[in-house]
């Protein structure tokens, strides 16, 4: 007798990528992602298409991985997918451009229930309608593999402008933050401490305990809100240089620094009540800037530093010395959870 061919009816919560097949699992997911205002084709065809009025577009691309980018234990799905469509709205932010579209790739284990793609997809959803509205999910890809992995590319509109550059930062000019820097870190080293269980492996409960004390520093980290609109705000006001800070306030600035060959002096008193954090912590995704010193600066930017001559990274005139923030080759003690 031949084995049916035909999966047994399930509820939808329970199915995960290996009960249902994957046009099933679009299905369900496609309804949830956002539509790009951009989209001429999008989702169905081998690929998508995007009006570009510039004539150009700005894309980037980003990975998040289980484990070194994020634990299960400590984000749901909607944290996921709005945290990997932020990151990447940012880069396109940093090169002054306006977000249009995100193009997603997703590897989940075989078991992962499609209720945590769904999560994934709103999360996508949400993060482009609050951050980027007009921006659109066009299309992607599913895989399967032993590690959940959330590859991100992302595409924007310079609409007749130049992008703006590291590399165009000059001496007398003004360094301007918009958005938080260190907030991300002091959640995450909650997680760390407290979101953990006896063994130090990380605990959902006591990382949701964490979170419901502590909503603004570790929601920070788990589902960052970057200033994306800033981006064209400081490309229209001349912005000299700009960055997405994704890796630390002193490591991101030494990157503006080494491609202008210039110092990035930041002041102490600039950087909040906890400088140290704000200097070295990342995944906040501010934008860090430069202007000319008689620029009338976008309201969302406030003066932290000053363009001087000399090379990396200074504070209060004095070199930031040690680990400058982080490096995803020596960050990671290879615990998932």
């Amino acid at each position: 007798m031949s084995q049916s061919l035909e999966k047994p009816e399930r509820r939808p919560e329970s199915d995960t990528v290996h009960d249902v097949h994957e046009l099933a699992v679009l299905d369900r997911i496609f309804p949830l992602l956002p539509v790009a205002d951009s989209q001429l084709l999008g989702p169905g065809d081998d690929a998508a298409v995007l009006a570009a009025p510039d004539g150009r577009f700005v894309v980037t691309t980003d990975m998040m991985v289980h484990g070194p980018d994020f634990r299960l234990a400590w984000s749901d799905p909607h944290d996921l997918g709005w945290k990997a469509a932020a990151s990447n709205l940012a880069d396109i932010a940093a090169m002054g451009a306006r977000p249009t579209g995100l193009v997603v790739a997703i590897a989940a284990t075989l078991d992962t229930p499609v209720g945590v793609l769904e999560g994934i997809s709103a999360g996508l959803r949400d993060a482009c309608a609050l951050l980027a509205p007009g921006c659109g999910v066009v299309g992607g890809d599913m895989s399967v593999s032993d590690t959940l992995t959330l590859a991100v590319t992302a595409f924007g509109d310079l609409e007749g402008r130049p992008p703006v550059l590291r590399s165009g930062a000059r001496v007398g000019d003004v360094v301007a933050l918009a958005g938080n820097a260190g907030v991300a870190a002091a959640g995450l080293r909650l997680l760390f401490d407290e979101g953990v269980d006896a063994n130090g492996n990380p605990d959902a409960a006591a990382a949701a305990a964490v979170r419901a004390r502590e909503p603004r520093l570790v929601g920070a980290q788990l589902a960052p809100s970057p200033p994306i609109s800033s981006g064209v705000d400081a490309a229209v006001a001349g912005a000299t240089a700009m960055l997405d800070v994704s890796d630390g306030l002193a490591l991101d600035a030494a990157r503006i620094a080494r491609a202008s060959g210039v110092c990035i002096d930041l002041h102490r008193d600039a950087l909040g009540e906890d400088p140290e954090s704000a200097l070295r912590g990342g995944e906040d995704h501010a934008l860090l800037a430069t202007f000319r010193p008689d620029t009338v600066l976008p309201d969302e930017f406030r003066v932290i530093g000053r363009v001087l001559s000399g090379a990396g990274v200074t504070l209060d005139k004095e070199a930031v010395g040690g680990v400058l923030g982080w490096d995803p080759y020596v960050g990671w003690d290879g615990r998932t959870g």
